[in-house]
């Protein structure tokens, strides 16, 4: 018996690989994965060549690890241990208070470059170029974050980019954003890296004096609240345990018969209005804002309050700002540098454009490498 006993640390490690190995074998393989937000390594074709260069065990691995039983067990239990061990922050987010789960500081050495772009573009546009960056959801809810994090510089970029844009009108709303978020004000998603409709209504409201337009009072909105939202801080964390989000809808009703939505991505276009809520029967409901990322969006509003066009270059965040926007120009245009690879000076010649607004979070900005079709 003693014997049984010593050996047993080893007869249950065997025990629990063999287990490990028959469910990896017997279950039934996933596709995709609606915790982590991504479809799942699929097991790899086999050739000799792939065998050779290494290809064919990269992506094995993968998929041994993808499709291992229990994943989203294993996973949320390695998070949850680091935590515990003061090793917050291992996967790249860190698990704050009031269930906040906030991206690690972004390195910004890339800001110079795209700065450099949007001023070069701005020096050479006929119109006038407003630039607004949303600054980091851990810079300006500093005292959600635990004791020992990494420093978000964002006051330093911030001041950076303003010097380095003098051809345009910089849009600083740090200080607006802290107030908001000390009077109480939820401006990022708990669960998300993007802001929420009210951070962006924030952001619209400081664009006012650039833009040329008196902003609308929340009074003249209709607000619908729709649970259960898992963002993608959620999805690459591993803290399962974390509350969802509520993301909101604003709709203005003066607009509801008024405006028309065109998406055009490759050959395939389609019109609606701002609001495509067949995403929230979907793991990512952010797209319900302009159905998410495309390479080029065109909104017209029959009852704005100018006949002024303008174009929005953008990454995500820009989403749920343009339909606070769509109140005052007759029609907006965005570009996603992303998978727009035309030159944006030509769109602003053709399109008649009269002002441009270039909206990007500053992580995106610092790590997008597209700025170049700018030029």
């Amino acid at each position: 018996m003693k014997k049984v006993y010593k050996h047993l640390p080893a007869i249950l490690f065997v025990g629990f690989i063999v287990v490990m190995m028959v469910l990896f074998i017997v279950l039934p393989k996933k596709e995709y994965s609606s915790s982590e937000k991504r479809y799942l390594q699929q097991a790899p074709a086999f050739s000799f060549s792939r065998l050779a260069s290494g290809d064919f065990g990269k992506d094995f691995e993968k998929f041994l690890s993808d499709q291992t039983a229990g994943r989203n067990f294993w996973v949320g239990l390695s998070s949850y241990y680091n935590y515990a061990i003061g090793n917050n922050g291992s996967t790249g987010i860190y698990l704050c208070r009031d269930g906040y789960l906030v991206n690690d500081p972004e390195d910004l050495s890339g800001l110079d470059r795209n700065i450099g772009f949007i001023e070069e573009f701005a020096e050479k546009c006929p119109v006038k170029t407003t630039v607004l960056i949303a600054p980091s959801t851990g810079y300006v809810c500093a005292d959600i974050l635990p004791s020992v994090h990494r420093e978000y510089r964002d006051d330093v970029a911030f001041e950076n980019i303003k010097a380095a844009l003098p051809s345009a009108d910089f849009v600083d709303i740090r200080t607006l954003f802290k107030d908001e978020y000390a009077a109480g004000h939820q401006l990022y998603y708990k669960t998300d890296h993007h802001w929420t409709t009210y951070g962006a209504y924030t952001a619209y409201r400081a664009l006012a004096g650039q833009l040329g337009y008196t902003p609308q009072e929340q009074s003249a909105y209709h607000i619908t609240a729709y649970p259960g939202f898992y963002g993608t801080t959620y999805s690459s964390s591993g803290f399962w345990m974390t509350k969802p989000d509520s993301v909101e809808v604003w709709d203005n009703p003066s607009n509801d018969s008024a405006v028309v939505t065109t998406i055009t991505d490759g050959e395939v276009t389609q019109q609606q209005d701002m609001f495509y809520l067949k995403h929230l029967e979907e793991d990512d409901k952010y797209p319900i804002f302009l159905d998410g990322n495309h390479p080029y969006t065109v909104i017209k509003n029959a009852a704005a309050s100018s006949d002024e066009k303008l174009l929005v270059i953008k990454d995500s965040f820009a989403h749920s700002l343009v339909p606070f926007l769509a109140d005052h120009f007759s029609e907006i245009v965005m570009v996603d540098l992303r998978y727009y690879t035309a030159p944006v000076s030509e769109l602003v010649k053709n399109e008649g454009i009269d002002r441009v607004l270039a909206v990007y979070s500053i992580d995106n900005l610092a790590t997008d490498t597209n700025l170049g079709w700018l030029q």
